[in-house]
């Protein structure tokens, strides 16, 4: 069995409609994912929204070790300008 959590914001509602359906929340939200999911069109948007939302480890690390690389890049041009503008004004 696997745990999931609920947002606040929807736990009220959805437990109101297991109540009033005599069914468990879990069954509730089982049901909820069978009826959203239930083409491969709607699975693949899902897929995209949550690739765009939430990169995978792999690309969230890779896009840290890029801005990351970016950032010294751009320090050392910082300096050299430095440089060469004291260079300049002696």
């Amino acid at each position: 069995m696997v745990s999931v959590s609920v947002p606040v914001k929807w736990e009220a509602f959805l437990r109101r409609l297991a109540d009033d359906h005599g069914i468990d929340l879990n069954a509730v939200v089982s049901e909820l994912c069978e009826w959203a999911f239930q083409d491969a069109e709607d699975k693949e948007q899902f897929k995209v929204w949550l690739d765009e939302s939430y990169p995978s480890k792999g690309e969230s690390e890779e896009a840290a070790k890029a801005a990351g690389e970016e950032a010294a890049e751009e320090e050392e041009e910082y300096e050299e300008e430095s440089e060469e503008e004291s260079h300049e004004h002696r």
